[in-house]
């Protein structure tokens, strides 16, 4: 069942009320309650922090343009989310070699050789324990790299901002049965990509 803006806690429900009068301040005050949810958002689409804190900005200036269409029919966040997903999409869509940002990886060049670039690595010295931790991650997230975007994005979505299957269908602009078989999809081929390449 969604939230009235009734349901919403007063200060918020002020904020936006205000700021959907045009009050700065009111949107700032909004900005600085959702900006994280909102990076968290963008960052688990692109796999970028300087890309993800860059399309923040942009999307609370499209906030900012829009806010007078929020009617409070539903959580600020729902409608929120779709501004944020679609911003990051389309940037993946537009940067045609998007993959260029996931390290490792490697690519077929016009020749059909096969090149492998690498990131450079921190050298400080840090505990085993700590090292064998980034390592997995580092892996995990190489490997969540290799899905296709709007696999990534659902996963990513439902996973780890725990949005449901309704919310993830307004974000990405599909069908709630679209967004269950892209999920089914990324989930098989996370899991098998993950058993093809273990983590040495």
């Amino acid at each position: 069942m969604e939230e009235s803006a009734e349901d919403i806690a007063p200060p918020e429900a002020a904020w936006i009320e205000r700021a959907r009068q045009g009050d700065e301040a009111a949107f700032g005050e909004l900005m600085q309650l959702h900006y994280e949810t909102v990076f968290r958002t963008v960052f688990t689409i692109v796999r970028n922090e300087h890309d993800a804190r860059d399309l923040a900005q942009e999307v609370w200036i499209k906030v900012w343009g829009q806010i007078g269409n929020y009617r409070g029919d539903s959580k600020f966040t729902t409608w929120l989310h779709p501004i944020a997903s679609r911003r990051a999409l389309d940037h993946l869509r537009k940067r045609k070699r998007w993959f260029d940002r996931f390290l490792p990886f490697q690519r077929e060049d016009d020749d059909g050789e096969t090149t492998t670039y690498l990131e450079p690595v921190d050298e400080d010295p840090v505990a085993p324990e700590q090292i064998e931790a980034d390592e997995r991650r580092t892996h995990f997230e190489t490997v969540l790299n290799t899905l296709p975007p709007k696999q990534r994005a659902v996963l990513a979505l439902r996973e780890i901002q725990g949005l449901s299957y309704d919310e993830i269908a307004v974000a990405v602009g599909c069908r709630r049965g679209t967004v269950m078989s892209r999920l089914f999809n990324a989930r098989r081929l996370l899991a098998q990509k993950l058993r093809e390449t273990p983590c040495e």
